[in-house]
């Protein structure tokens, strides 16, 4: 449930009744136990508006509280804060009805709006590495946790497809005389044995270039070599997505070669809309404070990225009609989604009403601070860094001789691969982060790990029992309590992370979720002798509410759930 706009709404209410005329104001999370469950602050804002002492209002607001509910209590502290406290019997109704809902009574958006997700976006002409592996993550998170919240979710895979490589590529794959499966089985090195052809052999250079002019005139031949090349190119990154378990797929491809017949249009616009100067022959769009201006077309007719990502936010914005446009892309890219953000608006391409949004995210950085490399200073293929995850996990994994081989196989790859979109998701996506394998396979800290091992926990609970779980959720003491409030307290952090498109903040939750259970486990015995059975059934669906808890969450971030460990 949506607690903070629960407790709000009986806040409100206290205000209509008091008579006070306000604004909007929200409750924050208490910092201490001792404060309380939420805090409201709003009494001291309206002092000088009001002209009475903030305690003064804080008593005519706590006076029309209604205490026959979600609240037990409220008292006044300091300058004018209210300090709330939750009811355990309101708390333990509302975890019982969670607890019997398979969406743990999260209701999907009364209002849902279109949202396109640009994300992941690997260049054909190359396999893809290392620097794809945030957008990717990130980009997916995103696409799950609007999803869960009932938006409409459009993917979009905006691969680099077009352009004059592209010639000296297809040249080159036709030389092989052979399906392509094998020459570009490994892309680098097709990539540099091409561009070692062009450079230094005049006559297939020639070619080349006429291969470019053919590819963007629609000739058949050519453009039959061309789709051949992006195929196979997209299988590596197919096979990458499956390793990653995203869920991008070939539907969601939307290439530069797919907005290539609309970019004279959009410079026709722009040129029609009077936002359009020359300069050195190139047509150009001079923004208000940018000594840099937006290039839109060279002096030779090309055109540049802006042109064509004004083109795909025309596209996003009117013919997928999204209201929410996302593009998760390196932060070094901030000023070029400004200006295009900035542009798209002004001239019309994409209404007011839509949101524009860079999802900047920071550079993975190895033990010394420095871009993730290999030793000889190349670039990790994504698929070998995932593999190595797979590996490293594998080693990771005591008791082998409890799994058969291909359980054992699964673990690996579910732990593997959830270490490192964990280790990724759980820092603020702007800043840049060093991978560390050790950190990333612990067990203790804020690691996918440590919550998988806290689901799996929880699971062996239900194997000893394996009884049928009856009775009501019961909250005796201040663990239990603190527990339900943690555990009601989901929908909001799902809320906040979609708004502010940060998944650190459901990974700070799920971590303060599993360390909260387990000393809720340690401390309050559930199938220990001695433990009587309305006790044992109400903390077992406690249990079993944490469970589902994680295991929703970790979903949202595309990360698996093991039942034993």
């Amino acid at each position: 449930m949506k607690l903070k706009s629960h407790i709000n709404q009986i806040i409100q209410d206290a205000f209509t009744k008091a008579d006070i005329s306000h604004e909007a104001m929200s409750v924050s999370e208490a910092t201490k136990p001792e404060f309380g469950d939420y805090q409201f602050n709003g009494a001291m804002a309206l002092a000088k508006k009001l002209g009475k002492n903030p305690r003064v209002i804080a008593t005519e607001i706590l006076n029309h509280l209604d205490f026959t509910g979600a609240l037990s209590k409220g008292e006044i502290a300091g300058p004018g804060f209210i300090n709330l406290w939750l009811n355990p019997l309101w708390l333990a109704s509302e975890c019982q009805v969670a607890s019997l809902d398979e969406r743990l009574n999260i209701v999907k958006k009364e209002t849902p709006i279109k949202a396109v997700i640009d994300y992941s976006g690997p260049n054909m002409a190359k396999q893809m590495h290392v620097g794809h592996l945030r957008s990717t993550i990130i980009g997916d998170t995103l696409a799950n946790l609007l999803h869960f919240l009932g938006d409409d979710v459009i993917r979009q895979n905006h691969i680099g497809d077009w352009g004059t490589q592209f010639g000296m590529l297809i040249a080159y794959l036709e030389e092989q005389n052979e399906d392509g499966s094998v020459s570009l089985k490994d892309l680098e090195k097709f990539y540099k044995e091409a561009k070692g052809r062009f450079d230094e052999d005049a006559t297939f250079a020639d070619k080349a270039r006429e291969y470019v002019v053919k590819i963007q005139s629609g000739d058949t031949h050519c453009l039959n070599l061309w789709q051949k090349f992006i195929d196979i190119s997209l299988g590596h990154c197919e096979e990458v997505y499956e390793k990653l378990d995203v869920k991008l797929t070939r539907d969601d491809v939307r290439a530069e070669s797919f907005y290539n017949a609309q970019l004279p249009k959009v410079v026709e616009t722009l040129q029609n809309r009077g936002f359009l100067e020359e300069s050195n022959g190139a047509k150009c769009v001079f923004l208000e404070g940018d000594e840099i201006p937006v290039i839109v077309q060279k002096g030779d007719g090309g055109y540049l990225y802006a042109t064509t990502d004004l083109a795909a936010l025309e596209f996003r914005a009117n013919t997928l009609e999204a209201k929410r446009i996302c593009y998760v892309v390196d932060a070094r890219q901030a000023g070029h989604f400004k200006q295009v953000f900035t542009v798209a608006k002004n001239a019309e391409f994409v209404a007011s009403d839509v949101s524009l949004e860079h999802i900047a995210f920071g550079t993975m950085m190895d033990k010394g601070g420095k871009p993730f490399k290999t030793r000889d200073g190349g670039t990790i293929k994504l698929i070998n860094l995932l593999d190595e995850a797979v590996i490293k996990a594998k080693e990771s994994i005591n008791n082998k001789d409890d799994y058969s081989e291909s359980e054992l196989a699964d673990l690996a790859k579910t732990i593997g691969i959830g270490a490192v979109k964990y280790a990724d998701l759980s820092i603020n996506r702007e800043s840049n982060y060093i991978f560390n394998w050790d950190k990333m396979l612990s067990f203790e800290g804020n690691t996918s790990l440590y919550l998988q091992y806290a689901y799996a926990r929880i699971q062996s609970i239900f194997r000893r029992f394996d009884g049928k779980i009856e009775g009501k959720i019961l909250i005796n003491d201040a663990l239990e309590h603190r527990l339900s409030v943690m555990l009601l307290r989901f929908e909001d952090i799902l809320n906040r992370a979609a708004v502010d498109a940060s998944p650190n903040q459901l990974t700070t939750y799920l971590y303060e979720l599993a360390t909260l259970f387990m000393r809720f486990y340690e401390q309050n015995p559930i199938l220990k002798e001695g433990v009587d059975e309305e006790t044992k059934m109400s903390r077992l669906q406690l249990a079993n509410l944490t469970a589902k808890t994680i295991k929703q969450g970790l979903e949202i971030l595309g990360i698996k759930v093991v039942n034993k460990l």
